[in-house]
């Protein structure tokens, strides 16, 4: 909230765009949550990987790690009022023709045409009655390469984990282990955003979080990293898409 007051963010002629997370790890999910609702029409998101771990969690498919800070939101009477709002969010927005926003950005094979597709796909699902079957079979790391023929619970799972857990690939494979800067990572694989998109166009922007220990640095003004190490003690960032400005605090 004091970000956005730097950023003189006015909710009746702004509007922002999360990049997903919204809760675990801070000692405040439920108030955020609350905070950003409130908000109704000038706010949206995308789901994150602890959005979707909450959701499961609510389902009984999972159990909320001591660590992510979330019994005071579990246990609360709008609890399955917040899971509801968000099952209603998608994976992937694409904001205008230049911007699309999704949790861990754009595997290299995908337009934006075909991200939101893929987006809807899961949305679907999410939103069904057969939403606690999709979240069953949603962990796991294969398959870990795109092909379009891939189909049923696979075919989900790798379309969540691209939009949700994606940092590295080797060649065009997902890899899950390393969670480190690039520069400490192994020369086998490169960040997502390093491997060439032939589907992107010179214009376009992916805006994403996800990737904590990145610190934004994607030496790219295409790709636009706004995890900047806030929940380590770092800094947060806000991006206005007008103007290209960043704004940023630290804790």
């Amino acid at each position: 909230m004091q970000l956005l007051a730097k950023a003189s963010f006015d909710p009746i002629k702004d509007k922002l765009w999360a990049v997903g997370d919204l809760v675990a790890r801070g000692p405040s999910s439920l108030q955020t949550l609350d905070y950003l609702r409130s908000l109704e029409g000038a706010f949206e998101t995308v789901l994150g990987n602890h959005d979707l771990h909450l959701i499961a969690v609510y389902y009984g498919i999972s159990t909320p790690k001591a660590n992510d800070l979330l019994d005071e939101l579990i246990n609360s009477n709008q609890f399955e009022d917040h899971i509801q709002w968000l099952r209603s969010k998608p994976l992937a927005i694409r904001i205008d023709k230049k911007h699309l926003l999704s949790h861990a950005g754009l595997y290299p094979d995908w337009s934006f045409k075909q991200a939101i597709k893929y987006s809807n796909e899961v949305s679907c699902v999410l939103q069904s009655a057969n939403a606690k079957a999709f979240l069953e079979q949603m962990y796991g790391n294969q398959p870990s390469v795109w092909q379009e023929s891939l189909s049923g619970h696979d075919r989900l799972r790798f379309i969540v984990n691209a939009f949700t857990r994606m940092r590295f690939l080797d060649k065009k494979a997902l890899e899950f282990k390393q969670k480190c800067h690039p520069n400490a990572a192994p020369k086998a694989i490169k960040p997502w955003f390093c491997v060439k998109n032939k589907s992107l166009k010179s214009h376009q922007k992916v805006t994403f979080g996800h990737w904590a220990s990145l610190q934004g640095e994607t030496h790219n003004p295409q790709f636009i990293g706004l995890d900047t190490g806030y929940v380590w003690g770092k800094h947060m960032t806000l991006y206005c898409i007008e103007t290209s400005d960043f704004f940023t605090t630290s804790v």
